[in-house]
């Protein structure tokens, strides 16, 4: 079938031509950006779930048919076969790295995951018990005291030294705000590890004892890592493509990206899903609580079920349930009542009628909660975890805003409701 080339709107008794761009996957976008010179309206779209922002080569996704794309590669070969580090060098740079360009990157990214001194005195400030996303949105934001050869946005030697930056630097903070919070000594980055066993290293060692790297739970975490890399103009990445929009330096821009992940209903689902498991508790109250979520006056919602792009399944959601098996076996956890209450939950939602009718399948938080948890993670730490894999999109969309010649300052435009004009009256006359 041939695409037509311009699409017609009547309104007002006139008639506008809009240009049909195409996609090279997924739907063609009609281009409105005239529509209001020319027509004096605009177009009305809470949460932009229907307009594109911005053109994008980085990531696609299919939410119909359960399709996760890495600049072209499926999420599922890059998960069992590619690492994290060979991951972030495809968003940010197009394609997968030759041998000497990944032996280049990987010493690149090693050699910048020190932080700077006077950063961990920062932490100092905090509460113990702060929560870690806010220490990540401070500190992470503070970085730009401390790099000022990186903030210079017009110098593409800048811009590439704070991409590399935030993302070898990211797991430092992150490990840091969980050290500060259980009251153990910072742990430094040692130059041997891998970047997810640097991680592990750095959250779990302490200085008394030699740290032993377990390559199951190192994979496994490098793999959620690779899960979590770039999903697409989400909240946090339009907050991120946002900000920058402005001018303002990565690092600010990293600091929103992280705030706005923290949101319950962004970066907090996994978070939430392992809550509603151990209110669940056991399988056998299952029925109970399916039919609680059935019944629209009951407050309690299934966590961790359906996903607002994914109308099939998630594609992330099978790695995650094998990387679970995987943690549990290797640790031992043969009789988690979490993990037994997350299977039988699971098979009655996927064949329960209502369930299939509203698509409301298993998505990657369902089960990379309890990963985390039996990684030895709590719960604060979660979105934390996210965060640190993240960094690596957020970057790449930002490089990617920042080479586009199209691109504006971001401003959404409102439909008024309030009240007409009216005239101001004197405090003796209300």
């Amino acid at each position: 079938m041939t695409k037509k080339e311009t699409a017609t709107l009547t309104y007002n008794g006139n008639t506008y031509d809009l240009n049909v761009l195409n996609a090279t996957m997924g739907p063609d976008v009609l281009d409105i950006r005239k529509l209001y010179a020319d027509a004096n309206v605009f177009t009305y779209d809470p949460g932009f779930t229907a307009t594109a922002s911005t053109t994008s080569k980085i990531t696609y996704i299919d939410g119909g048919n359960g399709v996760l794309l890495y600049r072209g590669y499926p999420i599922e070969q890059l998960a069992e076969k590619g690492d994290f580090l060979e991951t972030s060098y495809l968003l940010i740079n197009g394609e997968l790295p030759t041998h000497q360009q990944r032996k280049e990157f990987e010493k690149t990214i090693t050699n910048h995951t020190m932080l700077h001194e006077q950063i961990f005195s920062f932490y100092k400030g905090f509460r113990r018990d702060a929560h870690p996303m806010a220490i990540m949105c401070g500190v992470v934001g503070a970085l730009s005291a401390f790099y000022h050869d990186s903030i210079d946005i017009n110098d593409e030697k800048q811009r590439k030294l704070a991409t590399i930056r935030l993302i070898a630097k990211m797991p430092s903070i992150a490990a840091a705000a969980y050290k500060y919070s259980v009251g153990q000594p910072f742990m430094y980055p040692q130059n041997e590890l891998s970047f997810a066993g640097n991680f592990l290293r750095m959250c779990f060692g302490v200085p008394t004892e030699e740290y032993k790297s377990n390559p199951i739970l190192t994979r496994a975490m490098d793999r959620i890592f690779i899960l979590h890399a770039d999903h697409e103009q989400n909240a946090s990445t339009s907050t991120v493509r946002l900000a920058g929009s402005s001018g303002a330096n990565p690092f600010a821009c990293i600091a929103a990206g992280i705030a706005s992940l923290w949101g319950p209903a962004h970066g907090g689902a996994n978070e939430a899903a392992l809550a509603m498991l151990e209110e669940i508790g056991t399988p056998d109250r299952i029925p109970e609580y399916i039919e609680r979520a059935k019944d629209k006056n009951d407050p309690f919602r299934l966590m961790g079920f359906g996903h607002r792009v994914y109308k099939n399944f998630d594609p992330r959601a099978t790695l995650m349930q094998k990387t679970a098996h995987e943690v549990l076996g290797e640790l031992g956890i043969k009789d988690d009542p979490l993990m037994e209450t997350a299977r039988e939950l699971e098979q009655v939602a996927l064949n329960d009628p209502y369930f299939i009718e509203k698509k409301l399948y298993p998505n990657i938080d369902f089960y990379s909660g309890i990963t985390l948890r039996a990684l030895g993670f709590p719960t604060s730490m979660f979105t934390v975890l996210f965060a640190v894999a993240r960094t690596v999109g957020w970057v790449a969309q930002w490089e990617e805003m920042m080479e586009d010649p199209k691109q504006k300052i971001g401003r959404p435009r409102q439909l008024y409701t309030g009240p007409v004009t009216r005239d101001y009256v004197s405090a003796s006359n209300r």
